[in-house]
Formats: structure tokens, C-alpha cells, sequence
């Protein structure tokens, strides 16, 4: 059973009971992310997720990692484009001191300059190794050239010189506004609790939060077509290749999920079976979907030999144009859509993931979508839906390529980086 309660300064606290579980997870989700940083302070929010690590008055961080893993469970967080959460993941009977912990590293994080200093230099080694993992590395570069210009494209973990420049203020100023602001803040827990329980538990810790006025959202984004060629030595070029997608609220994007699922998101798909299986071209070759709030985008990645990556560039082009002037047979169709639908019910065994499910509802839909609902959509999808996304989206108009490694402009011919 689904319950929800707002409390009177418009923090939300919704939870699934699972009376058979032995589990439960508690998650604090604020709606706070790199979208709603400024270009100097890149990367603050995901040094926020660092540093509430770090202390508290009453706890450490020996002290934080010890009290959970004390009774076998475990505590994480991560920061994305829209939102960050803290969480716990607990046996049941653990309940009361995992919400204790959770509201005193939230709520009473010291942020001291000396453990500042220290997960600074803990920040930049994340940074320099997503700079040499290549496959990583280029989906950065991807997002930035395709999102150039707007806060969606700015790396999450920020650059080494907006990470130099941030301290104690930048980093208190920021989660102040950002996080300790009541509308933002979801509670989101599942598994073996009741409701009553857990609002006991949060007491007036987070009733006490007072409303602060919104900061103004970054505005719109159209996507233009661009081609950037990064060098460097590699024993592979890294591509991507993206065009607009559809965001979190657009009632087509079940389309484009199926779509997703029988063009790359499977070993079955289209283009894994045609550039890594019948020509052995890529190890790795697979499409995705990105949505947020209000806009999204379909992209593909592939790494393959410098002399392979024209026929693979073509092999997909050739794969996008069947989508736009074939209609799928309804075998593949009904495949792709039980693909789907098993990954989704699959998924929602753990408590952890039927916790994020109540937080990302709230956040993009601001109430709870049955799961029922979701497989409902999916069955509804027709041939007609996925050649209509399939024309929408891939249009020469909006279609992105960024490669890394050892190509250069006039190994690729322009002519050659578009849909016939």
C-alpha cells in the first residue's frame, strides 16, 4: 500500500509497506542537482553529496560507516542532472536507526574545511579517471556538445577548476538554497514499515524547515546539429551519435522505450546483432534514452577500430532509416514490449528500487503511477507509435555526433554523418 503525507512546510513523505520483506530502505531525495548550478560553481552539488559524509556533531565518518555496517546493511548517495538522495538500506528491525543517522548527517553535516580540502583531492582522482575510461569519458563529452550552452550539459562531478575554486561558503550557500528548501525535499521509503512509523521517526526534525523563495530554473534547450572530434590515442574510436529524445512527461516516451528496447538495448536488438554480431565490428554497441523534466535525448554508443568506424557509422544509419520507413513486424514488436516489462517487474523485487520508483514519481509527477499502469502503457503501443517517434526523433536536423580517439575531421567525410 501506497501512503503519502505532506507536511505543512510541503516536504513529502511517501511509503510502500512490503510486509513480506525483510528489508527496508529510506531515502532522502531533494530536487536539486547540476541543472541548477551556475557555470562557476559546476560540480557543488556532487562535493555536497561528499562532504555529508564527512561528520557530524554527534557522528564521523568511521562513525557513519560503522553504525550501518554494524548490522549488515548499507548507506550511498549520488547526485544526478535533477535530483540527489541519500540512502539507507536496513533490516527491518534496524528502522529507527537508520532514519536517525540519515536525518543527522543530512540535517547536521559539519562541512569542515579540513575534510573539504580532502575531498577535493578526492573529487579531482574521480574526475581524472573518467578522463581515462574512454567509453565513460565520451558520453561527458557527448552530453556537453549536445546540451553547449545550457546547465544540463555541465559534468555532474564538475571541472578541475570550478572544483578549485569552490570551499566552505560556496558549498553552504548553495545546499542552504537548494537543499534545505522544503519543496524539494522528498522522503521516500519501502519495504517491512508502517507509514504512522516512519512520520514518527522524522518527528520535527524537517517540520522545522522554513519555505525560501524558488531559484529561477535554467531555461529551455533546442538541440542543433553539431560534429566534434576529439584526438587522442586510443586503441579505439569511442562514438556517439544523439538526437532529440522526449522528456519525463511526454505521454509518447512508452513508444520511445520500446523503441529503444528492439533498436539497442538488448543483445537482440538491431544494432547489436548488426554491428557486433553479423559484422564483428564493436564489443560494445548499444543505444539509451536520457529524459528530464523537459526535454531528453536518444543516443548511441559504439566503440570500434578507426578503420571500422565509417561502416559502422553507416551500418547504423542504415538501421535508424529502416525504423523511419518500415513499420515493424508485430513479432518484434511484442518482443521488445516483454523485454520491457520484465525488466520493470523484475526490478521492483528490491526495496531499494521500489523506494527510488515513490521519489522519481514525486519528483516528475508530483503522485504515485502504478506499476500496472506503466505495463499497461507499454501494451498500448502500436507499429504506427514507433515509426511515428522513430520519424520525430531522427531527423538530420538534430543529430549529434561526438567522437573520441584517433580520427580526426578528415577521416569522416560530412557527407557520410547524416540519414539518407
Amino acid at each position: 500500500m501506497i501512503k503519502t503525507t505532506a507536511l505543512s512546510n510541503g516536504i513529502k513523505i511517501v511509503t510502500e509497506n512490503i510486509s513480506h520483506a525483510h528489508s527496508v530502505s529510506i531515502g532522502i531525495w531533494v530536487k536539486a542537482g547540476s541543472r541548477y548550478e551556475k557555470r562557476e560553481e559546476q560540480g557543488v552539488s556532487h562535493f555536497i553529496e561528499h562532504m555529508l559524509f564527512k561528520g557530524t556533531g554527534r557522528h564521523n565518518a568511521f562513525d557513519i560507516a560503522k553504525v550501518i555496517d554494524s548490522v549488515g546493511g548499507f548507506i550511498n548517495a549520488f547526485t544526478g542532472k535533477e535530483y540527489t538522495c541519500l540512502y539507507v538500506k536496513v533490516l527491518k528491525e534496524h528502522l529507527v536507526l537508520a532514519v536517525d543517522l540519515l536525518k543527522d548527517i543530512f540535517l547536521n553535516s559539519l562541512f569542515a574545511p579540513e575534510d573539504i580540502e580532502k575531498e577535493r583531492s578526492v573529487i579531482v582522482q574521480e574526475i581524472n579517471m573518467i578522463k581515462d575510461t574512454p567509453d565513460e569519458y565520451v558520453q561527458e563529452l557527448f552530453n556537453a556538445a549536445y546540451f553547449s550552452g545550457h546547465p544540463l550539459g555541465y559534468p555532474i562531478l564538475g571541472e578541475l577548476e570550478t572544483i578549485q575554486g569552490l570551499d566552505k561558503k560556496n558549498l553552504l550557500a548553495f545546499f542552504t538554497e537548494e537543499y534545505l528548501q522544503p519543496q524539494h525535499i522528498i522522503i521516500a521509503a519501502a519495504g517491512n514499515l508502517e507509514h504512522e512509523q516512519l512520520l514518527h521517526e522524522i518527528g520535527d526534525s524537517f517540520a522545522g524547515l522554513e519555505l525560501k523563495p524558488a531559484a529561477a530554473s535554467s531555461g529551455s534547450f533546442v538541440p542543433q546539429k553539431a560534429v566534434h572530434f576529439n584526438y587522442r590515442k586510443l586503441e579505439q574510436v569511442h562514438i556517439c551519435i544523439g538526437t532529440i529524445g522526449l522528456s519525463q512527461l511526454d505521454p509518447r516516451r512508452y513508444a520511445l522505450y520500446v523503441l529503444n528496447a528492439l533498436f539497442g538495448g538488448s543483445m537482440s536488438s538491431r544494432l547489436f546483432q548488426e554491428i557486433r554480431e553479423k559484422h564483428g565490428l564493436a564489443y560494445s554497441v548499444y543505444s539509451f534514452i536520457t529524459s528530464f523534466l523537459d526535454t531528453g535525448l536518444f543516443g548511441i554508443y559504439m566503440g570500434v577500430r578507426k578503420e571500422a568506424a565509417r561502416q559502422a557509422l553507416s551500418l547504423a544509419h542504415r538501421e535508424i532509416g529502416k525504423l523511419k520507413l518500415e513499420k515493424i513486424d508485430e513479432q518484434e514488436l511484442q518482443s521488445a514490449k516483454e523485454q520491457l516489462k520484465g525488466n520493470l517487474l523484475l526490478s521492483v523485487e528490491s526495496t531499494d528500487n521500489r523506494m527510488s520508483r515513490l521519489a522519481k514519481c514525486e519528483i516528475y509527477y508530483d503522485k504515485y503511477i502504478p506499476i500496472e499502469e506503466v505495463v499497461s502503457e507499454i501494451d498500448a503501443v502500436t507499429r504506427e507509435d514507433i515509426q511515428d517517434v522513430s520519424n520525430m526523433i531522427f531527423s538530420n536536423d538534430y543529430l549529434n555526433y561526438t567522437f573520441l580517439g584517433p580520427l580526426k575531421e578528415k577521416n569522416i567525410p560530412a557527407k557520410i554523418l547524416s540519414i539518407n
